[in-house]
């Protein structure tokens, strides 16, 4: 999950799982605006992507979030979300590697809309 995508402040930098939730749900938001009908969402949060592909959603902080992301998920059958470890993705772990050197106040800018429109 890219967490430098969109370059948005999240409230609260210190919470990963959060912060991993919240960009997914952006991802899946985007590709369903966009009108796309098949996408892979890979991660490397074992626990939440287990968490989303059994339906649970009992976590009380991330719950909301969680049950939100199944409902979209289930709004595109062409939608699924993966674990895929940092070992077996390198980009993954080069923006992990970026995003943990950044300070909580610090914020890169990164249109991943355009980005990824300029690689359509």
């Amino acid at each position: 999950m890219l967490l430098l995508a969109k370059g948005v402040q999240f409230p609260s930098l210190d919470a990963p799982a959060m912060v991993e939730l919240l960009t997914l749900r952006e991802a899946i938001t985007w590709c369903l605006d966009s009108g796309l009908t098949e996408v892979r969402f890979e991660g490397d949060a074992k626990v939440l992507i287990d968490k989303i592909n059994q339906g649970d959603a009992r976590e009380n902080r991330l719950g909301a979030i969680l049950e939100e992301i199944g409902l979209l998920l289930c709004a595109q059958p062409g939608f699924s979300v993966r674990f895929i470890g940092r070992e077996n993705n390198r980009v993954a772990h080069v923006v992990a590697r970026k995003a943990l050197s950044l300070s909580p106040t610090m914020y890169r800018s990164f249109d991943f809309r355009a980005w990824l429109v300029s690689r359509m």
